[in-house]
C-alpha cells in the first residue's frame, strides 16, 4: 500500500533532504523512524532534492507499507513522537499504487526570505541583509525569468542534471508588513542551488550592481560565471508541491510562511 506523506523540516542540521554516507539527512531520519514503526526497512521518496541547510514549509514524499496502515492520523502521531524536533509530519493519506512523489509532481513553489534588519530570533530563518534594495527593480528583473526556459546561468557545477531546461511559471518580490522581502517562485523543476542563486544575482540587482537589462543578459548568456554568489541557505523554503487532482491533493496545514505574504511571521502556525 502506497502513501504520500506532507510534512516540514527545519534543514540547518541536515546535509539536505537526500540519503548521504556519515552525514544526516532528512531522508534517513525519516526512513528510520518508519521503520521503527513498522518493523521492517522503508524506502521513502522526497518530491525533490533541498540543498544543505535549505528548509521546507511543505514537503511531500511517498513510501510503501505491506498492510494497509490501520489508523494514518495514528502513525502521523507516533511519527512526531520519535522524529527530532526539526521534522515534523502533517499527514499520511493512501494513494494509488503508481503515484510518485517526485516524477507525478507538477510544479513547486520555493520563497526566500530576506530580513533588513539585525532580529536574533529569525536570524536561522532569514538572510539578515542590512544593504538598502531596490524592490521595484528587483521585480522588473524576477519578471523576466518566465521568459526564459535555459537556467544554466543559476545551475549548480558538476550536479549531473539531464537538462537545465526548467519552465518558471511567475517569480516575484513583495515587502511584508513587518519588513521582510519574501521571493516567491514557482516552475515545474528546479536545478541545485538555482533559487539561491537567482536570488543572490536578483539583490545585486536591488543594490545597483546590475542593471535589469544586465541580468536578462546574465539568464540568456547560459554561464554561471555570469551570475552572483548564491544567498544563503537559511533563508529558502520550499513552500508548496502540486500534483495532478488525480494523483493527489494538498491537505497539510500551512507552513511558518505561507499564505498571505503581508501578514507577518506567523508563528503560531
Amino acid at each position: 500500500m502506497r502513501y504520500f506523506m506532507e510534512m516540514r523540516y527545519h534543514g540547518a542540521a541536515y546535509c539536505g533532504w537526500q540519503r548521504q554516507p556519515d552525514q544526516p539527512s532528512v531522508q534517513q531520519t525519516l526512513e528510520q523512524a518508519l521503520a521503527t514503526l513498522l518493523r521492517e526497512p522503508v524506502s521513502v521518496t522526497g518530491a525533490g532534492r533541498t540543498d544543505t541547510g535549505v528548509n521546507a514549509s511543505y514537503y511531500v514524499a511517498h513510501f510503501d507499507s505491506p498492510s494497509p496502515l490501520a489508523d494514518p492520523c495514528r502513525m502521523v502521531y507516533k511519527l512526531n513522537f520519535i522524529l527530532p524536533a526539526d521534522i515534523a509530519v502533517m499527514g499520511i493519506t493512501p494513494v494509488g499504487a503508481e503515484a510518485h512523489a517526485r516524477f507525478d509532481a507538477c510544479e513547486r513553489e520555493y520563497r526566500y526570505c530576506i530580513e533588513p534588519a539585525k532580529n536574533p530570533f529569525t536570524r536561522a530563518l532569514t538572510w539578515q541583509y542590512f544593504v538598502p534594495l531596490d524592490l521595484e527593480r528587483m521585480n522588473l528583473a524576477a519578471a523576466l525569468l518566465p521568459g526564459f526556459d535555459d537556467f544554466t546561468s543559476f545551475a549548480k557545477l558538476n550536479s549531473n542534471n539531464k537538462t537545465n531546461i526548467c519552465r518558471v511559471h511567475s517569480a516575484a518580490w513583495c515587502r511584508r508588513d513587518d519588513g521582510v522581502l519574501l521571493f516567491s517562485i514557482r516552475a515545474d523543476r528546479f536545478l541545485r542551488n538555482m533559487v539561491r542563486s537567482i536570488v543572490g544575482t536578483l539583490v545585486d540587482v536591488g543594490r545597483g550592481r546590475y542593471t535589469v537589462g544586465q541580468f536578462r543578459d546574465i539568464v540568456a548568456s547560459r554561464d554561471l560565471s555570469r551570475s552572483s554568489a548564491g544567498a544563503p541557505a537559511q533563508g529558502l523554503f520550499l513552500s508548496d508541491v502540486v500534483y495532478p487532482p488525480g494523483v493527489f491533493r494538498r491537505g497539510g496545514g500551512s507552513g511558518l510562511f505561507d499564505g498571505n505574504e503581508k501578514s507577518g511571521m506567523r508563528w503560531d502556525k
